[in-house]
């Protein structure tokens, strides 16, 4: 496949933005999803990571590819790879969100690089967010998506060993409607989360997959509450995928003034890696 990387990067500096005020309403959805319990009120403060489901892209259903995302080539970059995932990221907290505020996202695509990897070609594509909150800075985000060949990540390789029980541990079953919900709230139309026809028939995996924000904020939020606060920093990267077909598992272990977090399925391997600091 050839690749015009020139013109591919020169979508390098390409900027979106969306604002959307934080209401009640998608607090008491975002409780009830992940089972939490919080001010619902408004001024009260908002969970963290609920910026996910914030301001987010609304692209008319005519335009979407066949995997449910939106065209490419407008604010992201045509990539002619047929597989999007979410590679990874990191988070600065400058602040806090409160319910009621206006929350506004800018988003500016930072690099695209094109590697080769053990399946393929790759292209990374990293994306920078800034998030505030009635003005105020309470958020920056660097995004890393990547795009990969048709081949499959649940069979690309021989799996790894499975990951270690941490000495914090909660289990999630990852149901459809779970996974659904989730992408209802942050608008998220890529059928790899709700359609298992399309993610077992076209991309070939044996289940609906766990979606990386939703993974990163059970991590986030499970950190803050063994801790008792929110952290400052949080970086984290997808290294396999989590499907419905078993519960998966969040683990925390101290690690001096950090903290070391993962994700795995039942006897699967490590699934998202990350790292916290207060």
């Amino acid at each position: 496949m050839e690749f015009d990387i020139d013109h591919l990067r020169s979508w390098i500096g390409h900027e979106d933005s969306a604002s959307e005020v934080l209401s009640p309403m998608l607090v008491r959805q975002f409780n009830a999803t992940f089972d939490r319990t919080s001010g619902e009120n408004p001024g009260d403060l908002a969970p963290l990571l609920i910026h996910f489901c914030l301001a987010q892209p609304t692209a008319p259903t005519a335009t979407l590819g066949l995997d449910g995302h939106a065209a490419r080539g407008e604010f992201l970059p045509p990539v002619p790879l047929p597989r999007r995932m979410w590679a990874g990221g990191a988070f600065t907290f400058h602040g806090d969100i409160r319910i009621g505020e206006e929350v506004r996202r800018v988003s500016t695509v930072r690099d695209v690089v094109l590697k080769q990897g053990r399946t393929g070609t790759l292209c990374f594509v990293a994306v920078d967010h800034e998030v505030t909150s009635n003005g105020r800075p309470v958020l920056s985000e660097r995004q890393d998506i990547v795009y990969r060949e048709a081949e499959s990540l649940a069979t690309a390789k021989a799996p790894p060993e499975p990951a270690p029980a941490g000495a914090h541990a909660a289990q999630i079953t990852p149901s459809a409607v779970y996974l659904f919900r989730y992408s209802a709230m942050t608008f998220n139309g890529h059928r790899i989360h709700y359609d298992k026809d399309y993610v077992r028939d076209v991309e070939g995996y044996p289940g609906l997959i766990v979606h990386g924000p939703l993974q990163a904020t059970l991590l986030c939020q499970f950190a803050a509450d063994l801790k008792g606060r929110a952290p400052k920093t949080f970086r984290f990267r997808s290294l396999s995928a989590i499907f419905d077909t078993a519960d998966f598992t969040v683990n925390a272990q101290a690690e001096g003034d950090t903290m070391k977090l993962w994700t795995a399925q039942l006897g699967g391997p490590v699934a998202m890696e990350a790292t916290v600091a207060w």
